[in-house]
């Protein structure tokens, strides 16, 4: 594993812009869509990410049928406790589900990728990681490989799901987002379960409402069946409508399923340990302070784009970021420290969907991956 400085395209803004990546950069004008450089992996390297994505997924499942009998387990994750028999049954229902999601790991190619979260509930960067990166890889470096099924992966499992949803029928939701990211990556999964033979209707998440009978319907009252939502779980039911979403579950289907709020949950770090504590790809975390040792980095077990995150090492703040979770519990995870390849520290977005391995998208940003990091494309030589 190395990165590559090269040349951007010409004109690349524009290029990334038709495949619907508006926000290619920032408003300080850096890029977030990076091709000044890329990563390059051997097969080899990317066959032992694949495997490493492929078993922690494994650890998730296990983990889930253990977390369900627990209502404690439940709480320590932060899902409030009127949801607790909706998620016990919507798991041990086991519907077709996307069941989609990226796994971000610390990983230089060398020893064992380590899993720092698992992004499953509204995972973001799919569009650059599922479209934007092959096109590119395809025009500059069409000889090479890359580590990308998430686009024909996903078609194929919009195509499973389709027989489990009435009428063919899905909403895709999400908010009304200023930088337009989750409108187009709403767009994007929309135009995927149309080539799956679906029938698709945008909606924004504060036009869903509660009709006479007090079930799911859109803005303009239609009883709505099944919805997709880029728009987190433990968002939703916080919310004035959150019981009536709980209360209506058997009659709307919501995608991804209210499960995923077990794995969202960073508190999943801990018990994932505490299960498995010599598995090679987990670190050692707790979510007991008095036990987090010296080196270590505190995450809130609900938080979003990096926020409130704390890295200290042998007792010394290396850096922090500011958000509005400082009141949320913490998670602390043994620090990893990651290499600098030159132009900062590179996270792996190893991306699974379905149980297998579907890609890579590498952000790099400083000691934290917050929402300025940069997105890196890559390339499979030899």
């Amino acid at each position: 594993m190395h990165r590559r400085t090269i040349a951007p395209r010409a004109g690349w803004q524009r290029i990334v812009e038709e495949q619907g990546l508006l926000w290619h950069t920032g408003s300080d004008g850096r890029p977030y869509w990076d091709e000044s450089g890329c990563y390059v992996f051997s097969l080899a390297e990317i066959e032992q990410l694949e495997a490493a994505t492929e078993a922690v997924y494994a650890l998730f499942l296990k983990a889930g049928d253990r977390i369900v009998k627990d209502p404690a387990l439940l709480s320590a994750l932060g899902i409030p406790d009127f949801c607790h028999r909706a998620i016990r049954d919507e798991w041990r229902g086991d519907r077709p589900a996307l069941d989609y999601g990226r796994f971000d790991f610390g990983w230089d190619g060398t020893g064992s990728p380590k899993l720092f979260e698992f992004n499953c509930d509204t995972p973001t960067a799919m569009l650059e990681a599922g479209a934007v990166q092959w096109d590119w890889k395809e025009e500059c470096f069409p000889h090479a490989d890359q580590f990308t099924s998430l686009h024909d992966k996903l078609v194929e499992r919009w195509a499973y799901m389709a027989p489990d949803l009435p009428g063919g029928r899905v909403w895709f939701a999400h908010g009304d987002d200023g930088s337009g990211e989750d409108t187009i990556t709403a767009t994007y999964m929309r135009d995927l379960a149309q080539q799956a033979g679906l029938e698709t209707h945008p909606l924004l998440i504060d036009d869903i409402g509660l009709d006479a009978q007090g079930r799911i319907v859109d803005g303009e009252d239609q009883l709505i069946a099944a919805v997709f939502k880029l728009y987190p779980w433990e968002w939703i039911v916080a919310e004035e409508f959150g019981p009536a979403v709980v209360r209506n579950l058997p009659t709307t289907r919501w995608i991804e399923p209210m499960w995923k709020m077990l794995w969202s949950s960073k508190a999943m770090l801990a018990l994932l340990h505490d299960m498995f504590p010599r598995h090679p790809n987990l670190l050692p975390a707790t979510l007991d302070p008095g036990k987090a040792g010296s080196s270590y980095v505190a995450k809130p077990i609900l938080a979003r784009e990096g926020a409130n995150i704390e890295i200290v090492r042998d007792g010394e703040v290396l850096a922090r970021s500011e958000g509005d979770y400082g009141a949320v519990p913490r998670v602390y995870q043994q620090l990893h420290p990651l290499r600098d390849f030159g132009c900062g520290y590179p996270v792996l977005g190893a991306w699974i969907v379905g149980g297998e391995a579907a890609g890579l998208g590498i952000r790099e940003d400083g000691l934290i991956t917050g929402n300025r990091a940069r997105f890196v494309p890559h390339i499979i030589e030899g």
